[in-house]
Formats: structure tokens, C-alpha cells, sequence
């Protein structure tokens, strides 16, 4: 089971790239094996600090993928790590933490188990026709909110993806199977290390 989910719309962004590209993924599918489940999340602190949670318990899924839009990208960005403090941009309801936090007391900065420069040159390979880097800032906004959140309740079995604006320069389709191909590689990643712990503890 992989859950991917996308924001809805905040400020300019009338129409979110990133809910547009988790629903061409939707339609794209992730092969007959994984079970891809999909949601929109609100851009609001304190609905991902409830619904991030709900969906870890609701699908015990293998891997979360959040995926966000970033006004400043012109590549398919794959986010290292999610960042605890420094949260002081308002949401959509004018909202935002007393303490500029995700978790209190929580690490500063969580990395992904997912080696991202790994699956950043395998897709760069594939021939895809989408520009794809890597990143250590994923913007103290909603999207590392979110991100960090997810990482903390997970172990760090998350990712994110930052997508650019749609039309600049991709399409909603070309986002969608740009997802399709970094989860697919994510997805044989883990596998690969999960193969690779269960060798070590059958010849220990």
C-alpha cells in the first residue's frame, strides 16, 4: 500500500499543480502489485497536523509520497529531509503555529530513509523527458510542515516531491508520469533494502 497526496489551492495557485499530478498518477497507476491511495490535503497547519496521522493509521501504508507545488521550481524536485522550526507564514485561514514548530521537542531536521540523489539518476536516466534534482529545503511552508510531520510519525518512510506550476514548462500528464516513475523507483529501493536486511539476519 502507497499513499500519495497533494495540496489544494493557496494564494495564487488557484488550480494546484500538485493535486493535478497526483491525479494523473492516480490514473496511471503504480502496476498491478501496489495499491496507490490518494488524498487532498488543505493548506492549513492544523488539518495536516490531524490528517497526516489519520492516513499512517487508516492505510498502514509502505510509504507516504507528499507532493506539493513551488511557484520558484522549474525541475521535479525531490526533497531530502523535512525541517522542525521556522514556521511563520500564515495558511489559509490566517493560521500559523505559536511556536514556529512542527513537533516540539522533536529533531531539527529528519531525513528520508529513500536515498534521493539514487532515485533522482535513475529516473534522469530513464528518458522520461522531465528534469529532476534534488533538495535539502523543502520551503518552511505547508509542504515541509508536512513533510516533517510525516517523517516523524513514519521513521522516516516518507518522501516529497515538489512539482513547478503547470505549463511551466510541464503538463499535468507530464507531472503524473514523473511521479509514476520516482515512486516506482522509490518503491524498488525499499525493496532492495529490505532484501538486503533480511539477508544479513538469515547469515547472522
Amino acid at each position: 500500500m502507497t499513499a500519495a497526496s497533494g495540496f489544494g489551492p493557496f494564494g495564487e495557485h488557484t488550480i494546484n499543480a500538485s493535486w493535478i499530478a497526483v491525479q494523473e498518477l492516480k490514473k496511471l497507476g503504480l502496476g498491478s502489485e501496489v495499491d496507490l491511495h490518494v488524498s487532498e490535503v488543505p493548506v492549513e497547519y492544523q488539518t495536516v497536523q490531524s490528517l497526516v496521522p489519520s492516513l499512517w493509521k487508516k492505510h498502514h501504508p509502505l510509504l507516504i509520497v507528499h507532493v506539493g507545488v513551488s511557484g520558484m521550481a522549474t525541475t521535479v524536485t525531490l526533497e531530502k529531509c523535512g525541517r522542525n522550526h521556522g514556521y511563520k507564514g500564515l495558511d489559509n485561514s490566517s493560521f500559523c503555529p505559536d511556536t514556529q514548530c512542527c513537533i516540539v521537542g522533536g529533531p531539527d531536521c529528519i531525513n528520508s530513509v529513500i536515498d534521493m540523489e539514487s532515485v533522482c539518476k535513475r529516473v534522469s536516466a530513464s528518458g522520461l523527458g522531465v528534469v529532476v534534482s534534488v533538495s535539502k529545503d523543502a520551503g518552511r511552508y505547508l509542504c515541509d510542515f508536512t513533510y516533517y510531520t510525516s517523517l516523524y510519525l513514519s521513521h522516516g518512510r516518507s518522501a516529497f516531491v515538489h512539482v513547478p506550476p503547470l505549463g511551466k514548462p510541464y503538463s499535468g500528464e507530464d507531472l503524473g508520469r514523473a511521479l509514476q516513475a520516482i515512486i516506482q523507483e522509490m518503491l524498488e529501493l525499499m525493496d532492495q533494502a529490505e532484501e538486503k536486511i533480511h539477508c544479513q539476519q538469515h547469515f547472522h
